[in-house]
């Protein structure tokens, strides 16, 4: 694979990310791409994230940190930091990560690959996710599952149709004249679902955007405890149904009927010596094996589906709920509404 000579910019939001810190500035320094430079914010953080940037950076000239501004009214966190980073950037391409987020040292020449084989503008995906909370092995894997089976692939990359789309805000790769011509995340500095709002924006515009399987070479370690799993989701997903009680309310007869039931069924299938009722549990169990593989996830997952069902249900009542009373989602020490 031939290595371009276009500069590529890595931007890096950071808030309170003292414990990634050390791990995500070790993947970056091994970047094998030789046109990039790679820039850090510390947003607005109260721990150590700044101190310990610059500790692990040392004196590797690719890295500038750079301090974010105070969040600004009507606009999203992460969203902001976003925005600035992409100020600072002199790239033809900008890689947007997250600080959990980990890469092969060949990830820009990937990336530049598949972005020019598609003639794509916008390339993202979802990364393997090494998960250790319960709650994580439940809902995590389901991400996967959601875009494999739910989203055909062909329609989404092969058209501009937004409503077909889905991103990983984790991982963004973009062409600069395209992101600018959107006006970058300033189009949807507002939205807490800011992948694939942005994602959508793009394809609005005509640019085409790519959803890879980047499972080989981006690993994301999301949460860290059950808490952060719950508040995590509980932000994204009542936004990413279009704040439609109708819709929850259908997905979650669809999932309870065709995911959740097979269990019970065949329990009953079992007292009772009926062979057959132990069939839908074997097809729901196969799907989910399959996509366990292409995304690389913990072989035993298949086993969770059917109890991750409810609990994906229990959530997305929750988070329709929280949005419906105005308590707004809280996220880096911040509440959004």
């Amino acid at each position: 694979m031939d290595e371009s000579q276009e500069l590529v910019s890595v931007l890096v939001p950071l808030r309170n990310e003292e414990r990634n810190v050390a791990g995500l500035i070790e993947s970056l320094k091994k970047i094998s791409y030789k046109q990039i430079e790679i820039i850090l914010m510390d947003d607005q953080s109260s721990d150590e994230t700044h101190s310990l940037l610059h500790k692990s950076i040392e004196e590797d000239a690719r890295f500038t940190v750079m301090k974010g501004k105070h969040l600004e009214r009507g606009w999203i966190g992460k969203v902001h930091a976003c925005q600035q980073l992409s100020k600072q950037a002199a790239g033809r391409y900008l890689l947007f990560l997250d600080a959990d987020v980990r890469v092969e040292a060949d990830i820009v020449q990937k990336s530049i690959f598949l972005l020019k084989k598609f003639d794509s503008n916008l390339l993202t995906g979802f990364a393997r996710f090494p998960v250790s909370p319960f709650l994580a092995k439940l809902l995590v894997p389901m991400q996967h599952f959601f875009v494999f089976f739910h989203l055909p692939n062909v329609i989404s990359n092969y058209t501009c149709k937004p409503s077909f789309t889905a991103a990983h805000g984790g991982f963004l790769f973009f062409e600069r004249g395209a992101y600018d011509a959107i006006a970058g995340h300033a189009s949807v500095k507002n939205s807490l679902l800011d992948d694939v709002h942005i994602a959508r924006a793009m394809k609005k515009r005509g640019f085409k955007v790519t959803i890879a399987n980047i499972t080989e070479s981006v690993t994301c370690h999301m949460y860290h405890s059950n808490r952060e799993v719950w508040n995590g989701f509980l932000k994204n997903i009542y936004i990413g149904l279009g704040r439609s009680p109708s819709l929850v309310l259908f997905i979650s007869l669809f999932y309870g009927i065709f995911y959740f039931l097979p269990l019970p069924l065949a329990f009953g299938g079992l007292v009772y010596g009926t062979w057959m009722w132990l069939v839908p549990l074997l097809l729901v169990s196969l799907q989910t094996i399959c996509i366990d593989l292409a995304a690389r996830q913990e072989k035993s997952h298949f086993l969770l589906i059917t109890i991750a069902v409810p609990v994906f249900i229990s959530l997305m009542f929750s988070s329709m709920l929280k949005s419906i009373k105005g308590q707004g989602y809280e996220w880096k020490g911040r509440i959004y509404k």
